[in-house]
């Protein structure tokens, strides 16, 4: 397989790496937005780190490993990662995982991956975030390939096939671990549902049947966590405004917005739980199930794994009780906890100014948002 098909949509190479780092230090946009994530650290003196880097990662490890560092310690109460399912985190897995925070979600985790002696993940995303171009280059030095969006249906099928090759190609040819949505865009209510699309998508590449080509992927289901979510409140308002507007589209400077708000805003604590690797489900597949029914089978045991290992916080239990009318778990916060988390909620929702705004739905909204999670995995474990 040539590198060559991929070009329109790879990470770039330790080869391309001084000419795209010099585009990088003579942009002014990339420059202010370092200012925000490297507060106090002088652009010249980043410059000559970025200059120094000799191989992706390098510049990983350099640049942004240290930007996710000062983030993590800026903006949470710490990220912390459970891989006892899965000891050897050094084999080339595809971790599909729920999807919260646009840019964090495979950040973090190719942070705490760095941090336990591994390479940072090859990551899905979609060229609607790519605002400017400076974006588009940051992420493809930061092993990000780009998922093709506003297609043709004849397009959307071709950049599919080669997106799958190309993730393929990551995992048996450069030993290289990948980090993929398990839909596509954020679940805004946080009912985490993986999309059967995306699991057909990913069996167009490789080879043999569909179990085998899924087989090659090393699957894990990888479960995210944030205690809480800065951009809450901009979800819960898109909500309202496409009740009231059925037409209405998020603009750029809407997902700029997020991006932002995601990246600067207060996240309390962020867990990662690892699942075990769920090739011995797909060998141990009903040979004779159709091939929708083997997505719709591997979609259920996602979902199933990614439900089971939640970590829940005292906002997640208080968002279940005011969202239900009940006090079932009452003993898992305090009258404290369960008053600062109102006080909240009540903060996040002054935040929205859009016209004819409805406090009772915006604040089901967020309710929902917290308390899905936990439904979801009650529900599972019935």
């Amino acid at each position: 397989m040539e590198l060559k098909e991929f070009d329109d949509i790879r990470s770039y190479t330790n080869e391309e790496l001084p000419e795209i780092v010099e585009d990088l230090i003579a942009d002014p946009a990339f420059q202010s937005a370092t200012k925000v994530v490297l507060e106090g650290v002088p652009f010249d003196v980043l410059a000559a780190e970025m200059r120094a880097c000799k191989t992706i990662d390098q510049f990983q490890r350099a640049l942004c490993y240290q930007g996710l560092i000062a983030l993590e310690q800026k903006a949470t109460d710490g990220v912390s990662l459970d891989h006892t399912k899965l000891p050897d985190i050094s084999k080339p897995y595809t971790y599909i995982s729920n999807h919260r925070d646009i840019v964090l979600d495979s950040g973090f985790l190719s942070m705490m991956l760095i941090r336990n002696g591994q390479k940072a993940v090859e990551i899905a995303i979609g060229d609607n975030l790519l605002i400017h171009p400076w974006i588009k280059k940051f992420v493809r030095l930061n092993k990000s390939f780009i998922v093709q969006r506003a297609l043709s249906m004849r397009q959307m099928l071709e950049s599919s096939e080669r997106m799958s090759r190309y993730i393929h190609y990551n995992i048996t040819d450069l030993d290289q671990a990948i980090w993929i949505a398990q839909r596509e865009g954020r679940a805004k209510d946080s009912n985490d549902r993986t999309q059967e699309s995306v699991l057909k998508m990913l069996a167009m590449g490789g080879e043999g049947s569909v179990i085998d080509k899924l087989k090659e992927l090393n699957i894990v289901p990888l479960t995210i966590s944030y205690e809480y979510d800065p951009c809450d409140y901009l979800k819960a308002q898109e909500y309202q405004l496409k009740r009231d507007n059925p037409e209405y589209k998020k603009t750029t400077a809407d997902d700029l917005m997020n991006m932002e708000k995601g990246i600067e805003g207060y996240k309390g604590h962020v867990h990662f739980h690892m699942d075990n690797c769920i090739n011995d489900f797909l060998t141990n597949l009903d040979a004779s199930l159709s091939k929708n029914e083997i997505f719709t089978a591997v979609a259920k045991e996602l979902d199933k794994h990614i439900h089971a290992n939640y970590r829940f916080y005292p906002g997640n239990y208080v968002a279940y009780d005011l969202l239900k009318g009940e006090d079932r778990f009452a003993n898992h916060y305090s009258a404290d906890e369960k008053t600062r988390y109102e006080e909240y909620i009540a903060e996040q929702i002054d935040k929205i100014d859009i016209p004819n705004k409805d406090i009772p739905f915006l604040y089901e909204r967020i309710l929902t948002m917290y308390a899905n999670p936990l439904i979801n995995h009650l529900a599972d474990a019935e």
